[in-house]
């Protein structure tokens, strides 16, 4: 049975909508598996479970190491830029001035030139007999607006004329970001967090993953659930202990010690997998079709 010719009508100047769809055109949606989303007790740098765990303000957990290392590094980099910086304010420093005495010196010789003789002075190269030496149509003399002219002139295809990119240092900032959020941390901003592991006994049930609960409600602790954690002790309980009972005694519940409302930060998590938990767990990313860009040879996407 023949084919509809619609679809095998590819001598059109432009993509049909067929055509578009076979190439990825638009915006593709992936639903995301659990095995691309990130535990709640997981570095976010190293990806692995949380050894000594630090929390920033914005609720990211890391390893103490791995956020010690970070920083050290931001800091060295910070380093590294405020000395380039610093270089190239010092060579445009000494360029400025350069150019100032190179315009004062150009000053004095055109009001030389201009009081000495009325006659202007022959330079050119001469022979040992005194005559001007001959180099075809480079002899011919140019006026100073010429020689202006020609060394102004935007002509790229020229060797002479080429500019030249000169890559600028912008100011680097001072402060050190967060590897997970980009906000402003600093070291004294990271507070400690213990997290209640299970009794033995229902350890034992489950011995692949490690379990923590909430000291409050004994509730194990999942990806589906939204923790909270008190920066003035580093305890984690679940949302619903968090606002009921901490912010309203404020507490802790598990070592009395006083806490505020501002002390309570919620753990960033990455995300909850296939279950219903009102989290954007959809990946999209839009594609062009054009010339060189390379979509004539990729494959269909397949929807998930």
């Amino acid at each position: 049975m023949p084919q509809r010719h619609s679809k095998n009508n590819n001598d059109l100047a432009f993509f049909t909508y067929d055509e578009r769809k076979k190439l990825g055109y638009g915006t593709q949606k992936e639903r995301l598996g659990k095995d691309s989303i990130k535990p709640f007790d997981f570095c976010c740098i190293c990806l692995q479970p949380v050894i000594d765990p630090l929390c920033c303000l914005k609720g990211h957990l890391f390893c103490k190491e791995c956020i010690f290392e970070c920083l050290l590094a931001q800091k060295k980099d910070i380093k590294r830029k405020v000395a380039a910086f610093n270089l190239q304010q010092k060579q445009d420093q000494e360029e400025e001035l350069e150019k100032r005495t190179l315009e004062r010196e150009r000053q004095l010789d055109a009001f030389d030139h201009l009081n000495s003789s009325a006659v202007p002075h022959q330079q050119g190269t001469q022979l040992a007999d005194g005559r001007h030496a001959f180099h075809g149509a480079n002899s011919v003399r140019v006026t100073a607006y010429e020689e202006e002219a020609l060394r102004t002139m935007k002509a790229f295809w020229l060797p002479s004329a080429t500019p030249e990119a000169q890559e600028r240092v912008q100011a680097p900032l001072m402060d050190t970001c967060c590897p997970q959020g980009n906000e402003k941390v600093r070291l004294k901003d990271l507070f400690p967090i213990t997290f209640t592991d299970v009794p033995h006994q229902e350890k034992e049930i489950d011995m692949h993953a490690v379990k923590y609960l909430c000291p409050s409600c004994s509730v194990t602790f999942t990806n589906t659930q939204t923790l909270v954690a008190v920066s003035s002790c580093g305890h984690v309980f679940c949302k619903k202990c968090a606002e009921q009972f901490v912010a309203q005694d404020k507490s802790c519940l598990a070592c009395n010690k006083v806490c505020k409302s501002k002390n309570l930060v919620v753990l960033e998590k990455g995300g909850t997998g296939f279950s219903g938990h009102d989290e954007n767990l959809e990946a999209t990313t839009f594609k062009h079709v054009g010339s060189g860009t390379g979509m004539g040879l990729s494959r269909p996407t397949t929807q998930l």
